[in-house]
Order: structure tokens, then sequence, then C-alpha cells
């Protein structure tokens, strides 16, 4: 039985859409980009292309699965945004995925081995989480947080396994840390956030049957927007 997930990530500056078979564990078609358009120009494009190449229609796709945070707060909006209107119009379940746990899914081959995903959040802080991956599984280590450098490497200093830097904040972290051997820089076509990795992270949730509807899936922000914060401010002023 075929069971297609249709998979988004729009967290960063890159994008990028991906058609995955679950059923037969093959990654049908994806397409990537990494340019200075925004994803309100390319991504319903790219999907509309990704579908024609592969010849499927839209009512093909079983599940819909996006990257709903950390990241660009504007980014995620328009990827959540996008996934909502395609799986509402079909009255089919949505997959909210972790940003920082689909990168951990670019080193599902690894043994033995903590995948550190960091995402630049400014002020020399990352969006964080920590993954134990070994044997074709991700086990979660910790909750997705904002943390300073000096306390991620304070609590990495204490990890006695392999730790593998992944994300856009990656370079940020290892640049501080680069002197400690065992730790490692991913290589950069493996160190970004890709949708076939949201879509192996999402096939897990749907075999735990932790799907949504499509009216529940909302972004994840781990700190208030710029925005945000500066309407609080004004409001205690």
């Amino acid at each position: 039985m075929s069971m297609k997930i249709l998979s988004l990530d729009a967290s960063a500056t890159s994008a990028s859409v991906c058609v995955y078979d679950a059923s037969a564990s093959k990654i049908i078609g994806e397409f990537f980009i990494n340019t200075k358009l925004t994803h309100s120009q390319t991504l319903v494009p790219m999907i509309d292309a990704l579908l024609s190449s592969t010849k499927l229609e839209l009512s093909d796709i079983d599940y819909f699965a996006v990257n709903t945070g950390p990241g660009s707060f504007t980014g995620i909006r328009i990827g959540v945004s996008v996934v909502k209107g395609m799986a509402m119009a079909l009255s089919k379940p949505c997959v909210s995925v972790s940003t920082l746990e689909s990168m951990a899914y670019n080193f599902i081959d690894l043994n033995d081995t903590v995948v550190c995903s960091c995402m630049d959040a400014r002020r020399n802080q990352v969006y964080n989480a920590l993954f134990f991956v070994n044997n074709g599984t991700v086990e979660r280590l910790c909750d997705d947080r904002a943390i300073s450098v000096e306390d991620l490497f304070s609590q990495l200093d204490k990890v006695d396994k392999r730790v593998v830097l992944v994300g856009d904040g990656a370079q940020l972290c290892y640049d501080q840390k680069k002197a400690d051997s065992s730790i490692e820089l991913a290589f950069p076509t493996k160190r970004f956030q890709t949708a076939s990795s949201v879509a192996l992270c999402a096939e897990k949730s749907i075999n735990d049957n932790n799907v949504i509807d499509s009216s529940a899936l909302m972004p994840t922000y781990l700190r208030p927007s710029q925005a945000e914060r500066e309407r609080l401010s004004k409001e205690k002023e």
C-alpha cells in the first residue's frame, strides 16, 4: 500500500520540497533552491514542478509534512500556510516536524553518534537540540531550546561520544570549539535541513500515529519575534 508524503522546508534561507514514498522507502523526487527569492515566490512553483516531473497529482499525496520551527519567522509562517492550504483542500492529515530534529535525519546512517543541531539565533545564541543516532534510529536527548554557545559547550563537554555539529549555526559553534577533536563540523552537503529529511522524520511520527488535522498545524517559535518583542516593550512603558 502506497504512503506518499509531500514534505516541505522553508525554515531558513533555502527552500526545498520532496515527495517520499514511505511504503517503499523511496524518495520519488526532491527540489532544492537557495536564492535571494522569497519563499512566497518559490515554494508553490517548486511544488507544482515537482508534481509535474513525477507525474503525480496533489490528490495522490497521503500526508503533508513541514518544518514548523525553530527558524525564520517569515519562512516558517509561509511554509506552514502553504501546507495548511493543500491539506485542508484535500482533507488530508499533516505532520508537524521540528526543524532541529529533521536535521538529525541527515545522519540516519551513522552509529553511536550525537548530532548537535544548531541554528543561529544571533547574540552568540543558537536554537539547539541534541539527538543520539544509532542503527538507523534517532533518539531525542533534550527539548528544542534557545541556548548560549557557551552553555551548549558546557553540556557537550560531558558527552563521551562522537559529536557532529549541523545547521546554519554549526560553523559559529565549531569556530569556538574546533580545538576539541571529538566535535566535528558536518560536511556542507549534509549540514542543512532538507525536505527529504523532513519526510523521514515525519514517517516516524506517522508510524507512531502522531499526525494532526490541518487546522491544528501551527508555527513553533522558541522566542518572540522582533516585532512581538517591540510590541511587548511598548506595552510595558
